[in-house]
């Protein structure tokens, strides 16, 4: 009897589990195909890919890099215009201004975004959808292999949402970039 009682109790934890990550509220076939759009928005306006613009890094933390290069604008996805912040990282801890300057592909690490989308995506948290790219284009991923695009970590303690809730009312560290 004892034993069966462990084995459903661990039947009901892994299948709680499961349930969890299915309900992320990020990472979805929805989600990923809107990365993508950003994806190729960035590629076409020179934010990201060959031949990207290139501006003067500075010295950034966890989890973004040690080294960022980062833009304020608006941009235009899926029929929406809203504000976007490209943050370029760079690494390993320890790299200088003066490396990625001379090499900047190859300290380069991932892009992190933040795009705002239209009234009611995600009123809570500043209707934000945030994604997280490899150099290359393909999305990162989560540890457990949930991929890094949409609502992001909501919900949880750790992870985008959570940490930009510490910021101003519109979730941006550096708010004096964009208006509401």
């Amino acid at each position: 009897m004892k034993r069966s009682l462990i084995v459903g109790a661990l039947a009901i934890s892994l299948g709680g589990t499961a349930t969890i990550a299915q309900d992320m509220p990020f990472g979805s076939a929805a989600d990923m195909d809107y990365a993508a759009e950003i994806w190729a928005y960035l590629q076409g306006s020179k934010l990201a890919g060959p031949g990207m613009i290139r501006a003067t890094p500075y010295g950034g933390t966890d989890p973004h890099g040690m080294m960022l290069e980062t833009f304020y604008t608006t941009a235009s996805i899926n029929g929406h215009e809203g504000d976007l912040i490209v943050k370029r990282n760079f690494g390993p801890v320890g790299v200088t201004e003066d490396q990625v300057l001379r090499d900047a592909d190859t300290h380069l690490a991932a892009y992190t975004i933040m795009f705002r989308r239209e009234a009611g995506y995600d009123p809570e948290d500043g209707d934000w959808f945030w994604v997280k790219y490899l150099p290359d284009g393909s999305l990162d991923q989560t540890p457990n292999g949930m991929p890094m695009a949409g609502q992001v970590a909501k919900g949880m303690n750790e992870g985008c949402i959570a940490c930009h809730q510490s910021a101003d009312d519109d979730m941006v560290f550096t708010s004096d970039h964009l208006a509401n």
